[in-house]
């Protein structure tokens, strides 16, 4: 109790000097999650939760004997087996908390002297390949601040000549598949000048469809690639990346190096970034464990390795969403699409850059429907013309529908077109109001009449047909005169016979259609 009690102490002192958890745990040996528990402690607190440990520990003392048994003969136990045992021997044993079986075995250990025996492993020295004779190639991933206050996870390729150390980089923004990664190895290859001898990996899926007990499914597409590139494969075993430790480490070296503090912008400027960052400092700094410059040291190598022959590959599609305004947003800039590409939420398209244009492809049927050059520059909307919505069609469609249900479609054609001459901006408009006193039954025949009317008239307004039809309706129900016998209501009140309708102030319509 005082040794813990003098740590608590101690801890404080240290808290109180401005040192961070991480520091202090360090100095002290304690898990940081103790140091930050023991800062937020008074003393008294810290002594009722030894007392209150104790009264736990006592619950398990009659078990000390089971649980030093089972560490002598098995030092590697973890509190978490051991708790289990505890329960599965004695049926009676208390319901406590993992944490307070954990304190115990580590009390039994410590009173017992029964450490934990860790098994270690066996290391020695490699020595150095021939020049030309080995690349391995690993994968990384982090997330990195956008330019707008965001996050963003990017996949990084990473191959690397085992005697030179030189080495290559290559981000995307998309995991990784076997076309990716095909991809990325023909840049690497054209980068290093050649092909090394043999190639090391890890049992990745990228590349690997099953180990099938030693005998290695490679997918489809990487088996294909392998082939016609012809250099050897060696993959480590499972979970024991450090059989190959070279490009291990230089994932690391990348994350710390040139990934950390660094901003997203976009994939090609971070993979800019990347080639000046090998070329600065990665390939041109000496390496700390051969004491030699890569670039240097890849002059020599670069002679040595199998002739590399670029083949033509494509970047694999790529889906991306198609906006409500028929584009889509690809690196930088918008690209149309064709109209009515969008088909509601979830509508998407098919992406590859081919000799420097956007090749853009139907989803499922893998139709092309258009291809876009791409500009140097940034926030653009590049729209091709017939990817506008013909509207001048679609009105011409409506036009003819409403012609067609006057009686005399030809002299209405003619009249609409007049309209359309003179208010194409509004002509649907136009069209849905003439449309609207069409579909009343009982108004055909007085648009009809005021059809004909208006066209002879040179009438170009849709509001003003609709007005003349009004009219002529009230019109036609003033000249009816029918008896009706009104009756005294209950109240008594006699109803008013001579009520007359309100008339429209459009006199000289009425004089022209009557003459």
């Amino acid at each position: 109790f005082i040794a813990k009690m003098l740590m608590f102490h101690q801890v404080h002192q240290l808290s109180a000097e401005g040192y961070s958890v991480a520091k202090i745990s360090k100095i002290t040996g304690l898990h940081w999650r103790t140091v930050k528990k023991y800062i937020g402690m008074s003393e008294q607190g810290f002594e009722t939760s030894q007392d209150n440990q104790s009264d736990r520990k006592r619950h398990l003392l009659p078990y000390e004997d089971f649980v030093r048994g089972k560490l002598e003969l098995y030092r590697d136990t973890s509190a978490a087996q051991m708790h289990d045992w505890l329960k599965e021997r004695f049926n009676d044993f208390p319901h406590v908390n993992p944490k307070t079986v954990f304190n115990f075995v580590q009390w039994v250990r410590s009173k017992h002297n029964l450490p934990v025996i860790q098994q270690l492993r066996e290391y020695e020295t490699v020595l150095e390949c021939a020049y030309g004779k080995q690349a391995q190639v690993d994968f990384g991933e982090s997330t990195m601040r956008t330019s707008k206050g965001g996050r963003i996870k990017v996949f990084f390729f990473c191959m690397m000549l085992s005697r030179s150390r030189y080495k290559y980089l290559w981000f995307t923004t998309r995991p990784f598949t076997s076309e990716l990664a095909v991809f990325a190895h023909e840049k690497a290859f054209a980068f290093f000048g050649g092909i090394a001898e043999e190639t090391v990996y890890d049992q990745d899926k990228v590349f690997m469809v099953s180990e099938n007990s030693g005998e290695l499914l490679l997918t489809a597409v990487f088996k294909q690639y392998v082939q016609s590139k012809g250099f050897k494969l060696r993959f480590c075993r499972k979970s024991d990346p450090e059989s190959k430790g070279k490009v291990e480490n230089v994932i690391k070296y990348i994350k710390r190096n040139f990934l950390y503090n660094r901003t997203f912008h976009n994939e090609e400027t971070l993979n800019d970034e990347a080639i000046a960052w090998l070329s600065r400092t990665a390939n041109a700094m000496p390496h700390s464990f051969t004491r030699k410059v890569p670039r240097e040291e890849w002059l020599i190598e670069k002679s040595m390795l199998k002739s590399y022959t670029p083949e033509k590959v494509m970047m694999p599609l790529i889906s991306y969403v198609v906006r409500k305004d028929n584009t889509i947003s690809w690196k930088g800039n918008f690209y149309s699409v064709p109209f009515g590409t969008y088909q509601g939420k979830g509508s998407s398209v098919l992406v590859r850059e081919e000799n420097a244009e956007l090749v853009i492809m139907m989803t499922g049927t893998l139709q092309e429907i258009c291809r876009h050059g791409i500009p140097s520059e940034k926030g653009l909307k590049v729209v091709r013309t017939d990817h506008k919505r013909d509207k001048s069609l679609e009105v011409e469609v409506m036009l003819l529908n409403v012609a067609n249900q006057f009686d005399n479609p030809l002299a209405a054609k003619a009249w609409l077109e007049e309209i359309y001459k003179l208010r194409a901006r509004y002509m649907r408009d136009q069209l849905q109001v003439i449309q609207e006193v069409l579909g009343k039954e009982e108004w055909r025949e007085a648009a009809n009449r005021t059809m004909h009317f208006c066209h002879q008239n040179n009438v170009l307004s849709a509001n003003d047909f609709k007005a003349i039809v009004l009219q002529h309706m009230q019109t036609m129900k003033s000249s009816q005169h029918v008896n009706v016998h009104i009756l005294n209501p209950l109240s008594g009140n006699k109803l008013d016979k001579n009520i007359q309708p309100e008339k429209s102030q459009i006199q000289d319509y009425q004089q022209l259609f009557n003459k």
